[in-house]
């Protein structure tokens, strides 16, 4: 039973006048014995903000996006930046000097690896010469009295300038200068190494007494496996999102906006045609995006991402996992966009019910205009917020240290400074994560997650509490609704409500994130085969990932509805559930249908601007600026994966205008009906005759 919610409603139907007002009846119901509920989560929500901000502070300081992007040198100093020793602002190319160094690397069982052989950072990848040899010299310094610029102007050589004996430990391949035996090609700001030694400068390298030089594939093998590994793909994938920032403000922010509210005063002033146009513009979508994910994969047309940058041999091709990751996703939307085709054919026989429920929405945004203009302010605070989390996202992602390895290698290096070969620092650089700077993300992405949930759940319940003053005002534009009623319901919900937010939005995180856990160790136990193999266990595994994905979608659900009996009576968020579901479960017949039809065309309007925002994002990927130099991006698909994302949280905020008003409208249906003997005394007239015309609707559309 509700216990003490009846006399809510109930105590107030005196309060009407004789000519059918309400006095202030209906302000009474709704703000009615209110106090502050759940207030221990609110303390909770507080102190989770004081500590991401002190987790983003760490982040600031350790962090350095720059590591996402370039390797490091022999000196551990991050290829193009300016603040190293010597100066590296142009200088963002990694290129490994000994190339027999690379090639142990790639022999079977060595425990060498490619983070210990020695590297510089250059503007461009060396070229071998057509009638000698070139080198790469070290950075000037100790007897080399020549300038960066001087050097770089040199093309890194200085060989001629060395006395006999750093000559001959050069021959050696001990340094200062290397020959450039082998052309190269700038991949992911890698000089890639082509296992085809120049047969001029090999020939010139012998006659100077060079030591022998090994020709092998799998100096090409070892440094594409470095640049290829996941590891290195998943710090280009967010490397990619902070150098697409304008794509994201655009694609992500203004685009959205733009468009949700277009949508809105369309529903307001265009709403029989809504549903047809949100299913048929849908299509025409889902089906651009997936042909920019075959353009991008080269299943169509010669426009596929390639991982070289600059110009190149066209015959040399390099392949990338991120390739890989755009065929994948190409056969996912593929698949997506027939079942979407399928579904909307299914859904295009339930319009006109879909049609009547909108309505009731337009309805109540005509006379509660306010509620158009309401979700900027939201809006912006995500966006703000937005702009802080994910900088704070990148300075995390690359908080590691630079420390050098112990490798215990067999190895010598010239030193410069120190004036002598070196045999016990010729170890490289590597950047070392710690188990709490992976928790440090994890939080961050949770914290994210909780607080974007607590956003849309506090602008649905400010939604929620300013219809429920018009549908208990009976529905009419009258001095009685409370002037302004959204900052009215704005007020109800700081003073009173935040907590029971605070818990509701919790609550979805938490169950979101013990899937994402979930599907996190199942790819690891896959990975070193752990994973159940009898028929019996499979099954198990997958109804387990089913029941938690209908427990996310229920929860989704109860939340909603629990916000708008916030909104109404101003009870906790777990009596509040109970209330919404002891409502709906009552009233399942003579709602579920025409709500769950109103959701459907809601869902693939949201869909609509998110995929707009994600053909847009791939047209201003495609552009010159974020194919060539240092801006270009590794892949368009994490940079469209956020803008999607942001796109469908700002069409979510707006929606919500309509989704709340009819869900709000609907539950408040169903308390008056159940306070009144099955007669709703304060529905609207369009709202009664919506619900009253449904089994003739749904014969029409059999």
């Amino acid at each position: 039973m509700r216990g003490p919610l009846g006399p809510v409603i109930g105590k107030y139907p005196s309060s009407s006048d004789g000519n059918g007002g309400m006095g202030n009846g209906s302000n009474d119901i709704i703000k009615h014995n209110r106090k502050c509920r759940d207030v221990v989560f609110l303390v909770i929500f507080i102190a989770f903000w004081i500590a991401m901000i002190v987790n983003s502070s760490f982040g600031f300081n350790q962090g350095n996006p720059s590591r996402l992007i370039y390797g490091l040198d022999y000196k551990g100093n991050v290829c193009g930046d300016r603040h190293a020793d010597p100066d590296l602002r142009e200088l963002e190319l990694r290129y490994w000097l000994n190339p027999n160094q690379v090639y142990q690397t790639g022999v079977k069982g060595s425990k060498f690896q490619l983070s210990n052989a020695r590297s510089i950072c250059l503007m461009d990848c060396p070229i071998p010469s057509e009638d000698g040899v070139n080198w790469v010299c070290d950075y000037p310094e100790g007897d080399i009295h020549i300038s960066v610029d001087d050097w770089i102007d040199r093309n890194y050589d200085y060989f001629a300038d060395l006395t006999p004996e750093l000559r001959n430990t050069s021959l050696q391949l001990q340094g200062p200068c290397y020959p450039v035996i082998f052309p190269s090609v700038n991949v992911y700001w890698t000089c890639q190494f082509i296992a085809r030694a120049s047969n001029v400068s090999l020939t010139h390298w012998q006659q100077m007494g060079g030591v022998k030089v090994i020709e092998d594939i799998a100096i090409d093998k070892s440094i594409h496996k470095a640049i290829n590994s996941r590891s290195s793909v998943l710090k280009r994938y967010v490397a990619d999102v902070g150098k697409s920032w304008p794509v994201l403000l655009v694609c992500g922010g203004f685009l959205p906006l733009f468009l949700s509210i277009i949508w809105l005063l369309m529903i307001r002033h265009f709403v029989t045609g809504m549903p047809w146009i949100t299913v048929i513009l849908f299509n025409m979508l889902i089906i651009s995006v997936t042909m920019f994910y075959y353009l991008k994969a080269g299943w169509i047309g010669n426009d596929a991402i390639s991982p070289i940058i600059g110009e190149h041999d066209p015959y040399y091709h390099v392949s990338a996992r991120e390739l890989n990751h755009l065929h994948a996703a190409a056969v996912f939307m593929t698949v997506l966009m027939v079942v979407a085709f399928l579904s909307s054919i299914a859904v295009v026989r339930r319009i006109l019910m879909a049609t009547s429920v909108l309505k009731v929405a337009a309805k109540v945004i005509g006379e509660v205009q306010a509620l158009i203009i309401f979700p900027v302010i939201p809006y912006a605070i995500l966006a703000i917020f937005y702009m802080f989390w994910l900088s704070a996202a990148l300075h995390l992602f690359s908080s590691g240290s630079v420390v050098q390895n112990d490798c215990g290698a067999n190895c010598c290096a010239y030193d410069l400074k120190a004036k002598r070969l070196s045999c016990n620092s010729c170890c490289g650089y590597s950047i070392q994560y710690t188990s709490h700077i992976a928790a440090a993300i994890l939080f961050h992405l949770f914290g994210g997650y909780w607080a974007t949930q607590f956003v849309i759940a506090c602008s649905s319940t400010v939604i929620a509490g300013s219809v429920a003053s018009y549908y208990w005002a009976r529905g009419e534009a009258s001095p009685e609704i409370p002037f302004l009623p959204v900052f009215s319901s704005m007020k109800r919900l700081v003073r009173y409500s935040l907590g029971s937010i605070a818990l509701g939005s919790l609550v979805v995180s938490f169950v979101e994130s013990i899937r994402f856990i979930l599907e996190a160790l199942r790819r690891k136990l896959k990975l070193v085969n752990s994973m159940p193999q009898s028929w019996i266990g499979k099954v198990i595994y997958q109804t387990s990932q089913c029941c938690l994905k209908c427990i996310g979608c229920i929860i989704r659900s109860v939340n909603r509805n629990a916000y708008i009996m916030i909104a109404i009576t101003g009870k906790g968020f777990f009596k509040a559930s109970e209330i919404a579901t002891e409502l709906i479960m009552s009233n399942i017949l003579r709602i579920g249908k025409v709500n769950v039809i109103g959701d459907v065309i809601l869902f693939l309007g949201k869909l609509c601007v998110s995929l707009t925002s994600a053909l847009f994002a791939f047209l201003m990927l495609d552009t010159h600026r974020y194919k060539s130099a240092h801006n270009k991006i590794s892949s368009p698909l994490f940079p469209v994966l956020v803008c999607w994302v942001f796109g469908y949280i700002v069409a979510t905020l707006f929606f919500g205008v309509v989704e709340m008003s009819i869900d709000t409208i609907i539950l408040s249906f169903c308390q008056d009906s159940d306070e009144h003997q099955g007669t709703a005394q304060y529905a609207p007239p369009l709202l009664i005759e919506t619900l009253n015309d449904q089994n003739e609707t749904q014969r029409l559309t059999q």
